[in-house]
């Protein structure tokens, strides 16, 4: 019952049905933001969802050790919880844990090649097998089009959809259009989410995605910078 609690009261499902299906398999999802405004912990709500309907969630983050990214797990898992007024999630959270993988690379050492030799060690060994990736903290350059393209092979051919938070420069807006940080390989992705603080809570935009574009009836709450609806 706590589970279905959680699920149903999820605001993500008013993105696009559900959280979980936003993307299909094989599908880029972007959140787009300025450092600080809340990107990781948006990219954790989606993962949590879907640990919630018990999918595998691989984690991959190129600038944040293990041990952290648990942490973040942790504190919004629990805020959600406390938000809610649900108790005694314990037991919740361990049933959840099976589904979450973290694994973690140095920004100058990630590539294509060593992630997918990696994802294949695990699911050849039968450790975990991937049906949701996230991605935090990959640089989007001038030279990032090669190994998205790369991993948008890899990701349909293993079926899984692939989220990423990426940092936008802090002259970019995230409300009327697709910043240019991410125009140069918006091709890449279906489906693009900005956050934007207006000082009292953080918006949240859809640039570009099925349902077309648009202001969400979402917002973070910039204290816990939990997504909750506006209405």
């Amino acid at each position: 019952m706590l589970k279905n609690d959680l699920i149903l009261r999820n605001p993500l499902r008013l993105i696009g049905g559900d959280g979980e299906k936003t993307i299909a398999e094989g599908e880029f999802g972007a959140i787009l933001a300025k450092a600080g405004v809340g990107k990781t912990s948006f990219l954790v709500q989606l993962a949590l969802d879907s640990l919630l309907r018990h999918k595998n969630v691989l984690h991959i983050s190129l600038d944040q050790p293990v041990r952290k990214v648990c942490l973040w797990y942790e504190e919004v898992f629990h805020n959600i919880a406390e938000q809610y007024g649900i108790k005694n999630t314990g037991e919740l959270w361990e049933t959840i844990l099976p589904h979450r993988f973290v694994m973690t690379f140095n920004v100058e050492g990630f590539t294509v090649g060593r992630l997918e030799e990696r994802l294949n060690d695990l699911v050849e060994q039968g450790i975990f097998f991937p049906q949701m990736v996230m991605i935090d903290g990959l640089p989007f350059d001038e030279s990032v089009r090669e190994p998205l393209s790369e991993l948008k092979l890899v990701a349909k051919e293993q079926g899984f959809p692939v989220w990423f938070a990426v940092k936008v420069r802090s002259d970019e807006d995230v409300e009327s259009g697709v910043p240019a940080t991410i125009a140069g390989v918006e091709d890449l992705f279906e489906t693009l989410i900005g956050l934007k603080s207006d000082g009292r809570e953080i918006n949240v935009n859809l640039l570009k995605g099925a349902s077309g574009t648009g202001k969400l009836s979402l917002v973070l709450d910039p204290a816990t910078l939990l997504i909750k609806d506006r209405s």
